[in-house]
């Protein structure tokens, strides 16, 4: 049960951190899943675990890693490139 719950407060990390990037639409619910928990993962190594807990993660933090996960890779995925 643990599991599940971690992935529904994953997937809502997800799609707020999509909502504050405006990459929102963009990003299916896998998407927002995973970006929720690796976002969390990062968001705690590098803020450490104040703030509320919900599922064993830190909800600020977590949203904090998970805009800067998204940041990161829609910059990389985001660019178009020019074919000669």
């Amino acid at each position: 049960m643990h599991i599940l719950w971690s992935i529904i407060v994953g997937a809502i990390i997800g799609a707020i951190a999509g909502a504050i990037t405006s990459k929102g639409q963009s990003m299916g619910w896998i998407a927002n899943i995973v970006a929720g928990l690796v976002g969390s993962a990062i968001g705690q190594a590098i803020f450490g675990s104040w703030g509320p807990q919900l599922a064993g993660m830190a909800i600020i933090p977590s949203i904090i890693g998970a805009v800067i996960l998204v940041a990161i890779v829609s910059f990389f995925t985001g660019r178009s490139r020019a074919v000669d």
